[in-house]
């Protein structure tokens, strides 16, 4: 017996350590579909962008409105009894480098955000405290996955110059901020509302593609020239094709022949091949398109301007549904992830990031009907009032209470 406790000894000790291990029980899974190595982003960052932002006008529209709108948003430092002014977070998020505001940044973290459902921010430290905030390209950094599937990294590449960004300090404090919206297949990558709105974007760009084709080609007409020419002689000759070819080319193409009427003689006969643009409806289709690239990014195809949708029966209507279900969860969400990652490592647990909506304009009917509702409930005294609007249940004794 003593043989076998010796020789069994070393493995109950083995599944001891394993059980006193804390780890996902899922996570675990994920190494057992290829080794601990970086993790590559599975889409075309620059395709997506070419062909979308840069090409399609709805998508940039779409993109620029979120991040503009977003970016305006401010972020308050708050603790348990309200605001607070003068607090060091506050100053970085309003200075975060020497090239760019508060507003430029959060503009960039969002609209890389919506482009590529992945967005970057490293922080600069000093002594422990970070000094500098700045955004980076998501088509240049790459996830380090440890054999667990964990992120334990992260490398940002430019032009062949490599840089590992790791936890650091005794703290372990991450560098890198990474958001990212749900993706159902990937564990380390979000999924942007171009690459889900990417079949609509490509019919609007072959929409608009066709229609340029028929502005620079309007007057050649699509379709077949026959030749019937007498009895031994069916077929042009080789000299005779080309010539017909350069004479269409030269007489026939382009914008400034647009609608000029096609002669022909010595036996040619003219058979049209292709649908007309009210046959192939490529009005509609455009639109239709545009509505769903709009669907996937949640704007309003009303504030776009596209014709057809009746959802909503005013403009004002729309502008709010577009605040309420796309900017501000967004910014809400931000200010949650930035709170986490900054308030912690500047040792203050007790204050949060929260989106300032009173600044916000578009937003002032909601506040003044809120206001309207707390301030005619006769039930509520006017310490619940005041904390139902957000402030202290006791007037602040400096004199600058604003209720």
């Amino acid at each position: 017996m003593q043989i076998i406790d010796k020789i069994l000894s070393p493995l109950r000790n083995a599944t001891t350590m394993r059980v006193e291990q804390k780890a996902s029980a899922t996570k675990g899974i994920i190494t057992m579909h290829g080794p601990a190595q970086a993790v590559w982003t599975p889409r075309d960052y620059g395709a997506l962008a070419k062909n979308g932002v840069m090409k399609n006008p709805v998508v940039y529209r779409c993109v620029r409105l979120i991040a503009e709108a977003a970016g305006s948003v401010p972020l308050q430092i708050c603790d348990d009894h309200g605001p607070l002014e003068g607090h060091d977070i506050a100053a970085l998020l309003a200075a975060p480098n020497g090239e760019q505001s508060g507003a430029q940044l959060l503009e960039e973290f969002y609209a890389s955000l919506q482009t590529a459902g992945n967005a970057y921010l490293e922080a600069v430290r000093i002594d422990g405290v970070v000094r500098e905030l700045w955004g980076l390209r998501p088509d240049r950094m790459r996830v380090r996955a440890s054999k667990n599937g964990w992120p334990i990294g992260y490398e940002y590449q430019v032009d062949g110059h490599k840089t590992l960004f790791r936890r650091e300090g005794e703290d372990g404090f991450m560098p890198i901020l990474h958001m990212k919206l749900f993706h159902p297949l990937h564990d380390h990558y979000g999924l942007s509302p171009l690459e889900a709105a990417g079949m609509a974007v490509d019919i609007h760009n072959a929409a608009s593609s066709w229609n340029k084709s028929l502005l620079d080609n309007a007057a050649r007409p699509s379709g077949a020239l026959i030749y019937k020419g007498v009895e031994g002689a069916e077929n042009l000759t080789a000299e005779q094709f080309e010539r017909l070819k350069a004479e269409l080319s030269q007489t026939y193409a382009g914008r400034s022949n647009a609608g000029r009427p096609l002669v022909l003689d010595g036996g040619l006969d003219w058979k049209p091949m292709s649908m007309t643009p009210s046959d192939m409806d490529f009005i509609n289709a455009k639109h239709a398109a545009a509505r769903e690239i709009a669907l996937a990014f949640g704007v309003p195809p009303m504030l776009l301007g596209i014709p057809g949708d009746n959802t909503y029966s005013t403009y004002r209507e729309a502008n709010l549904a577009f605040w309420r279900q796309t900017i501000i969860p967004l910014v809400q969400k931000t200010g949650a992830a930035l709170s986490q990652w900054l308030c912690t490592v500047q040792g203050d647990k007790a204050v949060r990031l929260t989106a300032n909506l009173n600044a916000v304009d578009a937003l002032s009917s909601d506040r003044i009907a809120h206001l309207q509702r707390v301030l005619s409930a006769d039930f509520l005294t006017a310490g619940e009032k005041r904390q139902a609007l957000g402030y202290p249940a006791e007037p602040q004794e400096d004199g600058h209470d604003p209720y």
